[in-house]
This record gives C-alpha cells, sequence and structure tokens, in this order.
C-alpha cells in the first residue's frame, strides 16, 4: 500500500510539474522575462471600465536583425522589455509579439499615464547600449605601458514609439482599445518616431 500511495504522489507531483511549465510556456515570454500576450488578453478580459493600453514598437527593428544580427535584434528586445518592466503609475508591460509591447494601466484614464509613459522613452532612448565586436578578446587587455587598445564595442541609438488609447469608462472591447492605440502608435511613427502619441 505504501509503494502505490508514493507512486501515486509522484504522479501528482509530475503532473503538477507539466501543468506549471505549461502555464509558464503559454503566458510569459521565454526571450524578455515578460508577461506574454495571451497573459494580457486574460487580464484585459478581468479589467473594469477604466483602463488605458500603451503599444511600443522599436524603432527601425528591422535594421537592428539586418545590419547587426538577430542576437544584437534580442539584445534590444531586452534593453527595452527591461525598461519597460520599470514603468511607474501602475502600468504593467507585456510582450505583445515581435518588437511590439503593450502596457496596461488599470483605473487609469489616458492623461493620468503619458508622464510614465514617457519616462520610459526617454529611459531607452538613454540606455547605453554597445554592439561588441565578435572578435573582441576574453579578457580586458593590461594597459600598463601599452598604446590602448582598439574599441571593441561601438554604441547603437535605441529608441521607441509609443501609442496611448483608453477606454474612457465607455463600453468599448478591449480589442478595441488595442486597435486604437496600435492606430496612435502609427501616428506616433508618422511624426518622426521616438514620440508618445494619442
Amino acid at each position: 500500500m505504501t509503494d502505490s500511495l508514493l507512486l501515486m504522489a509522484a504522479g501528482l507531483i509530475l503532473a503538477i510539474m507539466v501543468l506549471q511549465t505549461t502555464y509558464a510556456m503559454a503566458y510569459r515570454d521565454d526571450l524578455t522575462g515578460l508577461p506574454a500576450r495571451r497573459a494580457l488578453m486574460r487580464d484585459l478580459d478581468a479589467l473594469g471600465t477604466t483602463y488605458t493600453v500603451a503599444m511600443v514598437d522599436v524603432d527601425h527593428f528591422k535594421l537592428f536583425n539586418d545590419k547587426h544580427s538577430h542576437d544584437v535584434g534580442d539584445q534590444v528586445l531586452k534593453l527595452v522589455a527591461g525598461a519597460l518592466a520599470g514603468v511607474q503609475g501602475g502600468g504593467k508591460a507585456y510582450r505583445y509579439g515581435g518588437e511590439e509591447f503593450t502596457v496596461l494601466f488599470p483605473g487609469k484614464v489616458r492623461d493620468e499615464t503619458i508622464v510614465h509613459l514617457n519616462a520610459v522613452r526617454v529611459a531607452v532612448e538613454s540606455a547605453s547600449f554597445s554592439v561588441r565586436r565578435w572578435h573582441r578578446p576574453k579578457e580586458k587587455p593590461s594597459l600598463e605601458g601599452e598604446a590602448a587598445p582598439a574599441p571593441t564595442s561601438r554604441q547603437l541609438s535605441v529608441t521607441v514609439s509609443v501609442g496611448v488609447s483608453d477606454s474612457a469608462g465607455a463600453e468599448i472591447s478591449p480589442e478595441q482599445i488595442l486597435k486604437n492605440a496600435d492606430e496612435a502608435l502609427y501616428r506616433a511613427k508618422e511624426q518622426g518616431r521616438n514620440r508618445v502619441s494619442t
């Protein structure tokens, strides 16, 4: 009887581990560590009538991948995700897909979120992002009596554009709020990028 109880307990533990792993894969983005789009949609469905959604897109992201490699593109996404994870004002960041992110502000109207979104935008723009040469030495060379080594990295500028929409307390579907925020994002890009648009 004890062996069968141990076997049942082991089976139950294995099933719980599988469920936890499946949940993590579905609701958490592996690359950035942010909640994924599925988590966003779940959270949107649970909201009341007042909230703000911001769509955030990395400016010129295709150039990072094409010119510097997908590894550099991944590093850019991690940099942006790190800045978004620190958003203030009650916002929560999600990886929407590709180079797009979403920030959700439950219980906030659009005007209450702009200052926080601009702070994140400035944090991304101000962040130091270096692309290191692939043939750089593994250890930093000693400078005693030697000429300074050639630089092993190059600074890149990363910026984001942000589109914002809110529910305005009206009966508007979350999908429509996301669409409105996406349209505001395209206005930000048309107006020159690296800005917040409503």
